[in-house]
């Protein structure tokens, strides 16, 4: 085990597996999204900044959960086919990964209690729902059996994330929930598959043995299409988010450019799918994620300046 403090080591860990700037930037950008449809959605002004603030904080710490969770999850293939990361080299334990762990939870019960005392429902929802995912639903060898739907089951966590985020803003009004919510909701999930298949879409030199991804289980080809379904699905949700958030068409066109961005790049992979074209697709899930929500935290006051 690394003898360095453990405040250096967690450094290291973050700057390898969570990169608090990098991810902090896109949960900002979805957490603030969330909280501004919901208002725009609900009829009310724009939400004051503590909701914000507390969207921010919880999910930035639902996705540090997250990675921890898979750090767990993956221990036994990380130990045998991917030494280099920093639990299987002793950097860091996951004796240590839990203790940050408990800690988040923690802080995110101290921050959502303390807002709204009803927010710790949504709180204990996501919660609930990592776990399962966790325990992998209890039915591991049958879900890695069905890509499709091990891809599903996980990435439900998404909109109910999102559900949080929004609830953020939904019980300071003391407004009722809205069915309005629901294209967000998709659209998370939506979105969330775009990153998922990104991240886990090799070129056929970087395959390993014993890692699972996408690439290997459909072929690199297939993936890419598959994704980019996605990427469509999210712009087609996008579009909707927006207009029942009250932004104008013209705003919303915005959209065109990285759609085509996302092609290109699909069609680039598929005809030479190099580890070059590999890291552009996966900073093109990561542009298109950001550029979606942006435009839907950002279209409404867009809108009302035009």
């Amino acid at each position: 085990m690394n003898k360095a403090p453990v405040l250096r080591r967690l450094w290291i860990y973050q700057s390898e597996r969570f990169p608090i700037f990098q991810n902090g930037l896109l949960i900002a950008v979805f957490a603030g999204a969330c909280v501004t449809v919901s208002a725009q959605i609900g009829g009310r002004s724009w939400p004051p900044l503590p909701a914000y603030l507390v969207a921010f904080v919880v999910t930035f710490f639902f996705f540090l959960l997250l990675r921890i969770a898979d750090e767990h999850k993956d221990a036994e293939i990380d130990r045998t086919y991917r030494p280099e990361r920093p639990v299987p080299r002793g950097l860091i334990s996951l004796r240590t990964l839990r203790v940050v762990a408990f800690a988040a939870m923690a802080i995110q019960g101290v921050v959502a209690g303390s807002f709204d005392i009803r927010l710790l429902v949504a709180l204990l929802l996501v919660w609930g729902w990592m776990g399962l995912m966790t325990a992998e639903f209890f039915a591991p060898t049958a879900l890695k059996a069905r890509p499709i739907l091990y891809l599903l089951s996980h990435m439900i966590v998404m909109p109910l994330i999102a559900l949080f985020a929004a609830a953020c803003e939904v019980p300071p009004r003391e407004a009722s929930w809205t069915p309005g919510l629901l294209p967000l909701l998709a659209l998370s999930l939506a979105n969330g598959c775009v990153l998922e298949i990104g991240r886990k879409t090799w070129s056929p030199e970087c395959e390993r043995e014993g890692v699972e991804t996408y690439s290997a289980l459909w072929g690199y080809r297939r993936t890419a299409i598959v994704w980019l379904a996605c990427v469509v699905a999210a712009a087609a949700l996008t579009l909707w988010v927006g207009l029942v958030a009250g932004a104008i068409p013209p705003v919303l066109a915005v959209l065109a450019a990285p759609v085509v961005l996302c092609f290109l790049v699909a069609r680039s992979f598929m005809r030479s799918p190099t580890k070059a074209w590999q890291k552009r697709f996966e900073i093109a899930s990561g542009l298109w994620v950001l550029v979606s929500y942006l435009i839907i935290g950002l279209a409404p006051a867009a809108t009302g300046w035009l």
